[in-house]
């Protein structure tokens, strides 16, 4: 029951996602569907099926996969976020590990297979 309510807000929240520009969609809909497939598979079949996320999702459960398009988002906008930080923060120390910690998942992400 904890894991089918855990997918439908996850899938609340991905909506909001895609109406928000700040607030992701795919990895919401990656806990949505790893919580629907412990607790309600044709939810996680729905899901699946979706004409514009199941490709994505589908291809994150088989290889890992994440498309070109996706990594160059994800890069840009860790760029831009690192760059307003360094800008309006004037801690060097948290400057520096927050650019550390997007370097290791921006180096995650484009190890990836793209499809």
């Amino acid at each position: 029951m904890l894991l089918r309510a855990l997918g439908v807000v996850m899938v609340a929240l991905a909506t909001a996602g895609v109406f928000l520009p700040l607030l992701p969609t795919t990895p919401f809909l990656l806990v949505a569907l790893w919580a629907f497939t412990a607790s309600a598979p044709e939810w996680a079949e729905r899901l699946r099926r979706h004409p514009r996320y199941g490709p994505l999702l589908i291809a994150w459960e088989e290889r890992q996969a994440i498309p070109t398009p996706a990594k160059v988002a994800a890069g840009s906008m860790m760029a831009a976020s690192w760059t307003l930080l360094a800008l309006t923060y004037h801690n060097l120390w948290v400057v520096a590990g927050v650019g550390l910690l997007l370097v290791a998942v921006f180096a995650y992400v484009v190890t990836r297979p793209s499809r």
